[in-house]
């Protein structure tokens, strides 16, 4: 059971993109929805889900899954490998600066604040609290990697 744990995780993943609509970001009654109009079809190329193991101060480190989806909204699972099973879920909006490349995440829970992201090809590094990139040893263990996935159906013969 334990070696399915991960897929698992990435199938339920999946599965609420593709059925989740966020109740707190509604399109107006025309069908334009103002909070998504900064996205443009140039961002779609580093949507995904994404994985990788963060450095921990107190722990082995820490699996990382986000996904972006293409409505803005975003979700983020990490795990403190070393301390405890517990998988933490965070769900909110995302915003990108395409001067800076980068991908802020703004939480929907109150208070809490944010991960910056600067968007590489098929992976993000994860920036300071200053939106600075990590630098020295563990600078390369700051990054996730992008997971493929594919837009289209497989096709099926008749």
């Amino acid at each position: 059971m334990q070696k399915f744990k991960p897929q698992l995780s990435l199938l339920l993943l999946a599965a609420t993109f593709a059925v989740q609509q966020p109740a707190w970001a509604e399109p107006e009654a025309d069908g334009h929805d103002p909070a998504h109009a900064h996205h443009t079809a140039k961002e779609h190329h580093w949507l995904g889900v994404y994985n990788g193991f963060l450095p921990c101060a107190d722990c082995a480190g820490i699996k990382t899954q986000l996904g972006l989806n293409k409505n803005g909204s975003y979700i983020l699972m990490t795990t403190f490998s070393g301390r405890s099973e517990r998988e933490f879920v965070e769900k909110g909006k995302f915003t990108w600066d395409e001067k800076k490349n980068t991908v802020t995440l703004m939480p929907k829970k109150e208070g809490a604040v944010g991960n910056q992201y600067l968007i590489g090809n098929n992976m993000l590094m994860q920036l300071d609290s200053a939106g600075i990139l990590y630098t020295g040893k563990l600078a390369e263990r700051y990054v996730l990697r992008r997971n493929e996935i594919t837009e289209k159906e497989p096709a099926h013969a008749h």
